[in-house]
Order: C-alpha cells, then sequence, then structure tokens
C-alpha cells in the first residue's frame, strides 16, 4: 500500500526510451527487451503488455502481487552554435525513480476462466534542465522589440502515470481474451508551473497458445489525450497558452517459445506507436515508430535461479529538419518562429535514443516469494540540424542523449 501511495502522489520524471515511452514496466520485462506480449513473466508486465495473458504469467493460477521500481538515470547535453560562438551544456543530472505495483487474482470458482488484475507505473516521461547554464540566456539576441532567449525553452517535464484495473477471459487453454480500462494522470512543466490533468482509455488484448511451447499475443491501446492549461507563451503575446499532450494509439504483437525441458523461454516483440497523428507529438513533427523487443530467459538452476537478457531498437521518432528560415510554424495554432520551435523540439525533447542493452536475474527463494533486478543502458544517441538563428545567420541545433536504468521487484504468489 506504501507504495500504491507513492505513485499516485510522486509521478515520475524519465527521459525517453522508445520515444517518450519507458519500453517495459517491470526487471525481467525490461532486461529482455521489453518483451511480454505472448509471454509476461510477472503481474506487472502481464497487465501492461497484455491483459489477456494474466493467466500464463509465472505464478499460474496463484494470486499474485509485485512491487517493483526503476532508477532512470539520463544523460543529455545540447550545444547552439551561431556567429556569436558555441553554447554548449549538459543537463542537470538527477535519478528519477518510477514506481510500479500489479496484481492479479483469479474469479469464482474457475481459477483458469476468469482472472481480474489491477496496475499502476510510471510509463511515459521525458524533461531537460538547463536553468542555470549558458543555456540560460535571456538576452541571446538583441532585437528591435527587446531582448529574446537563445533557445525556446531551457526546461520541461513531462510525465505519465497509469492506473489499469484489468480483467482476463479464457475460452480453453489455447484462447484468452483480456480488456483493461487506462485512467492517466498527467503532469507537464515547461518552466511557468506544473500542470496536471487525467485521460482515458481502453487495452483490448487476445493471447493463442497452440500447445505449450508456443504463444502468440496481440494488444492494442486507444490515445489519450490530457490538456495542460497555461503551460507556456508559445506566440510572445504576453499570455500563457494551453498545450494538448496526447499518449498516442500502439498495436503490439508478440511470439513466445519455451523449451520442452522449460528451462528457456525466448520472446520477440515488434509495437507500432502512432505518434504521427497524437496531439503534441504531431506539433512537433514526430513521426510514427516500429521497435523491437527481443528477450531470453534461462534457469541456470531449474525452478530457482534465472538469468534474462535482451535487446530493443526503436527508430528516432524525430523528423530532421534542414535549412529553415524566418517564418513560423503554428503548435497548436500558435505561431512560433522557426528558429524556437527547433529548439523547442530538438533541446527540450531530445527522445533519440534507439538501442537498448539489458539484463537481470530474478532468484526464486521459495515457491510464494521471487525477487529480481535489472540493468538497461540506452546507447548514446545524437541529432542535429541547421537553419537560421532570428537575426537571419547561420545556426546549429544539435543534442545528446544516452541512459541507464536499474530495475528491481519483489513479487508474492498465494
Amino acid at each position: 500500500m506504501a507504495l500504491l501511495l507513492v505513485c499516485m502522489l510522486m509521478p515520475p520524471r524519465a527521459s525517453a526510451t522508445n520515444g517518450s515511452n519507458l519500453i517495459a514496466v517491470g526487471p525481467t520485462s525490461r532486461s529482455m527487451g521489453g518483451v511480454g506480449i505472448a509471454q509476461p513473466m510477472d503481474a506487472i508486465s502481464a497487465v501492461f503488455q497484455n491483459p489477456a495473458a494474466m493467466f500464463d504469467h509465472s505464478a499460474g493460477s496463484a494470486s499474485t502481487v509485485n512491487f517493483a521500481g526503476t532508477l532512470l538515470v539520463p544523460s543529455v547535453s545540447t550545444r547552439v552554435t551561431n556567429p556569436d560562438g558555441l553554447y554548449a551544456a549538459t543537463s542537470e543530472k538527477t535519478i528519477y525513480p518510477v514506481p510500479a505495483i500489479g496484481l492479479t487474482v483469479p474469479l469464482g470458482n474457475l481459477p483458469n476462466q476468469w482472472r481480474f488484475g489491477f496496475a499502476a507505473y510510471g510509463v511515459t516521461g521525458m524533461g531537460v534542465n538547463y536553468k542555470g547554464t549558458v543555456i540560460d540566456d535571456s538576452t541571446a539576441f538583441a532585437t528591435p522589440n527587446g531582448a529574446l532567449p537563445l533557445v525556446a525553452t531551457k526546461y520541461t517535464n513531462l510525465s505519465i502515470m497509469k492506473f489499469v484495473p484489468a480483467i482476463a477471459y479464457q475460452f480453453n487453454p489455447k484462447w484468452s481474451i483480456g480488456f483493461g480500462g487506462q485512467l492517466s494522470y498527467g503532469a507537464f512543466d515547461l518552466g511557468s508551473g506544473t500542470s496536471s490533468g487525467f485521460g482515458v482509455g481502453v487495452q483490448p488484448s487476445v493471447l493463442y497458445k497452440p500447445g505449450k511451447q508456443f504463444s502468440f499475443g496481440m494488444s492494442y491501446s486507444c490515445p489519450q489525450g490530457i490538456n495542460h492549461q497555461n503551460i507556456t507563451d508559445f506566440d510572445g503575446d504576453g499570455s500563457l497558452d494551453d498545450f494538448r499532450i496526447e499518449a498516442p494509439s500502439q498495436i503490439g504483437i508478440g511470439m513466445a517459445w519455451t523449451h520442452p525441458d522449460e528451462r528457456l523461454t525466448a520472446e520477440i516483440n515488434g509495437k507500432w506507436i502512432h505518434w504521427s497523428q497524437a496531439d503534441g507529438y504531431s506539433d512537433m513533427d514526430w513521426r510514427d515508430q516500429w521497435t523491437l523487443g527481443i528477450g531470453i530467459r534461462y534457469a541456470v538452476v531449474r525452478d530457482k535461479f534465472f538469468v534474462t537478457t535482451g535487446y530493443n531498437f526503436g527508430g528516432n521518432p524525430l523528423r530532421k529538419h534542414s535549412n529553415w528560415g524566418n517564418g513560423s510554424t503554428k503548435i497548436q495554432g500558435k505561431n512560433v518562429p522557426n528558429y524556437y520551435y527547433e529548439t523547442f523540439r530538438i533541446v527540450g525533447f531530445p527522445a533519440i535514443v534507439e538501442h537498448h542493452l539489458a539484463m537481470g536475474i530474478n532468484y526464486r527463494f521459495s515457491d510464494r516469494f521471487t525477487a529480481s533486478i535489472a540493468y538497461m543502458h540506452a546507447l548514446e544517441n545524437s541529432m542535429s540540424e541547421t537553419g537560421s538563428d532570428l537575426l537571419g545567420r547561420p545556426t546549429t541545433i544539435k543534442s545528446n542523449l544516452s541512459e541507464n536504468g536499474l530495475d528491481f521487484a519483489l513479487n508474492w504468489s498465494f
């Protein structure tokens, strides 16, 4: 209950993984490259990835509860180069905690027919903090209307928590369906104070197991929009504007294989994330993203000690713009000078990492209690653009991002 209270009171501020979405929730799924649509390993990843698979995680037909947490440490830097010189800075480095809780329980007298689940977890986040650095220069440009800052924003902070009640029905040992109701809580800050709100959505899913060795899953999440009021002054008219951020729709498919001796499980997942039609992300010209997750779990000591490893790839969703001029671009109906539009995208929201490597261990102390730990590293990626600044001079904007993450979980069955 204490961790659930933390989930409610402290939404995470994390940085980008697949775009702004975490590749997975829970150490086992993350250490396996974000897989779990076809074969989740715990209650949290079952509810997150595929509610129809709540019958099929490692607890079997028993009731189970998971407490998990992630410590994310992103490394973000940026540089702006113009005729006045080089402005380079590193965003304040902070450890961001991302809590999660999940449970699944059988319903009725037939535990393998109906199952209920609930999970609360941080799923989306990104942000930078260049306050007090050379990027935080409010008088970089001298214009007839007064001095103007170097970049559109020096501070961004977006976080989204999801609260998901879910239910699943198993027709027979081969087929099951699931349905999750998603309540999203989002907090957004662009330096003028935090604005928060709620969005709702649904997640239908299906699982097919033709036999003991193979399983196939599919899950869909609908878009969920949150309107953040009085977030920043986009058009410079002296009043704060609203900004609507929409968690995009996504479709995920997965296939898992288990060796006949049940010591080795391998899974591959693919997801399509519809950034290009999601409010907020479409305004920043994000493209749709395909992601690939590959994971392996092996029992070093049968039913006792497991090692996991995985890889995840998701292409950079930010479209690259080159040679922009002195015109303007609309952000949700507000005209923003092209230079500030590009610094808003590249400096403020550099969600550009692509390759993730991960590994972890699970140790089963008893039939009722298992502990897990995992490490994930997102390889550094950079993005650079060239164009004209507010004075019509050539300028280059570049951002770099890499990430490290440590995950842990405690799992009980009863």
